[in-house]
């Protein structure tokens, strides 16, 4: 699995047609809130160029793609932190993601409700973040009062831990996210960690828009890119009615959709790419006449540990991994042309695998 992505924002800005279009899942879309009450799951294959020509090189009999999953989670409202809508089922489900796509309406349509009649990007973002703030406070409530009980025991850990959490909950309570919290220890970082806290997974905005958006929806996303700015967060304009019409086409079919449309790639592409390097994933392959397999990691994963992801056996009886860079083979056109110009490279536990990598695990259990 490449990584989870929890799809959120108000109701009626466009998620479940967008979530539609990049998923093909078939999730309900209406003209009314809640139109999502569970989150809807969908699997994507990640998009990668480099299949293509390693399939082209090896002929392996089966491709095995890295994959995103995508949740479509119900529509948030103000006070859904104490229930209100679907708050409750909206903010466990988020428990569950890596990253959080945001997607913000950034266009006007009189024939698509706002639950606040007006578009107003900023408005918006506030209100997704107000509610996420007021649960996590929730929870660090909790926590604390179950730090204080063990601070009783004079152990002094403890003591530091349940004088910890007034700090983040401070911080939260000033309208800042957990991601923007300072620690200043490993401990402290363990204890925000293990809160889960909604505010602390990385976020990503969508801007939606109409196929054609004009000066007014320019100076929404604009909004969102402005808020983004100040956060270090990642912003990507996209129109779901386009990606709808995209999937419609067949793969083959697409690109040329893509370039009559002036675009340069498609909306789940660019959601991709951004939400790779938001969680800092790269990916790797192996290959055998049976089998191209693309993975996931982070960057700065170790080839032990990379062995680990492929199985477990790979990790418990490592002895070295074998790397041919992908350039190098797509330049030279065969494994052999790489290792006779002496490319082929040997590596110990500690190499830290590159995006790109193709990698041989020698092993022995």
């Amino acid at each position: 699995m490449g990584f989870t992505c929890g799809i959120v924002g108000l109701p009626n800005v466009g998620k479940s047609t967008l979530f539609n279009a990049i998923t093909s899942a078939g999730a309900a879309v209406a003209n009314y809130p809640f139109c999502t009450i569970d989150p809807n799951v969908g699997v994507v294959a990640v998009p990668d160029r480099r299949l293509t020509r390693l399939t082209e090189i090896y002929q392996p009999a089966r491709i095995v793609p890295t994959t995103l999953e995508f949740l479509d989670i119900a529509g948030l409202v103000r006070g859904a932190s104490k229930g209100e809508g679907l708050g409750n089922q909206f903010l466990s489900h988020i428990r569950t993601v890596d990253s959080i796509a945001h997607v913000v309406r950034c266009f006007d349509d009189s024939n698509i409700i706002h639950i606040d009649a007006a578009v107003d990007p900023k408005r918006d973002i506030e209100i997704v973040e107000t509610e996420l703030i007021l649960r996590d406070i929730e929870t660090i409530d909790r926590k604390h009062s179950e730090a204080e009980k063990h601070a009783k025991t004079g152990d002094k850990k403890a003591r530091d831990e349940a004088a910890f959490y007034p700090r983040v909950r401070d911080h939260l309570g000033a309208g800042r996210l957990a991601r923007y919290f300072t620690t200043s220890h490993d401990d402290e970082k363990l204890w925000l960690r293990d809160l889960h806290l909604l505010t602390n997974k990385p976020v990503m905005y969508i801007c939606n828009v109409h196929e054609k958006h004009d000066s007014a929806e320019t100076g929404y996303s604009n909004q969102v890119r402005d808020i983004a700015a100040k956060e270090s967060a990642k912003v990507v304009v996209i129109s779901a009615e386009v990606e709808a019409e995209i999937a419609e086409f067949p793969e083959a079919e697409r690109g040329i959709f893509l370039q009559e449309l002036g675009l340069r790639e498609s909306g789940l592409s660019q959601l991709i790419r951004e939400g790779y390097d938001l969680l800092q994933l790269i990916t790797f392959f192996t290959v055998n006449p049976k089998e191209l397999h693309a993975w996931t990691i982070q960057k700065g994963t170790t080839a032990i540990s990379a062995a680990g992801v492929i199985h477990t056996d790979f990790e418990k009886g490592f002895i070295r991994a074998e790397i041919l860079k992908y350039s190098d083979l797509d330049r030279l056109g065969s494994e052999h042309a790489v290792k006779e110009a002496g490319l082929l490279h040997v590596h110990g536990r500690e190499y830290v695998v590159e995006d790109g990598d193709i990698m041989f695990v020698r092993f022995n259990v």
